[in-house]
């Protein structure tokens, strides 16, 4: 019981050590939530971008690839201004570092990716962080808001066949 306990106290200091790590470089999209730097695979904070083999629905009720157009949109956004600086918050159970990350201009990459409507607000880790700037992007029809679509968590569940926890 004891060497247990000391086993878990080791695991919490450092996994704790990692956090507010920075993580700098050039950035290579792998979807729309989700980038490598350095060999390091970074889980965008708090967002939700369409899978890459999503598909939503524009206004008029043609399909599209969502999920392709975030992730290009956000290699574009990022090559505007490089390097990009990632903060580590967390781990996930993947083992990707999970970051808020921003341009070398200092833009907000998760924020503009729920902005542009290339991403939702997932309040579940987000706790409302990008409410505002859903919000916006809802209002404009922007990105997915432009027609209709199923959250990409919702989306993922069923693909395996999953329960939602969204």
């Amino acid at each position: 019981m004891k060497i247990g306990a000391f086993a878990i106290i080791i695991v919490l200091a450092s996994s704790s050590a990692v956090c507010g790590e920075e993580i700098t470089g050039r950035a290579s999209v792998v979807d729309g939530d989700t980038i490598d730097i350095n060999d390091t695979r970074i889980r965008l904070n708090g967002i939700d971008a369409p899978e890459s083999w999503q598909k939503c629905r524009r206004a008029d009720g043609a399909e599209y690839r969502c999920g392709a157009a975030a992730a290009f949109a956000l290699d574009n956004f990022l090559a505007a201004s490089r390097p990009t600086r990632c903060e580590q918050i967390d781990v996930d159970r993947y083992h990707r570092v999970v970051a808020n990350c921003f341009r070398a201009d200092g833009q907000n990459v998760n924020a503009w990716l729920v902005r542009t409507g290339n991403a939702v607000d997932w309040i579940r880790y987000s706790h409302g962080a990008f409410a505002d700037e859903q919000g916006a992007a809802k209002s404009e029809r922007l990105g997915i808001w432009r027609g209709e679509f199923d959250l990409p968590c919702e989306v993922r569940a069923r693909k395996m066949g999953h329960r939602l926890t969204c």
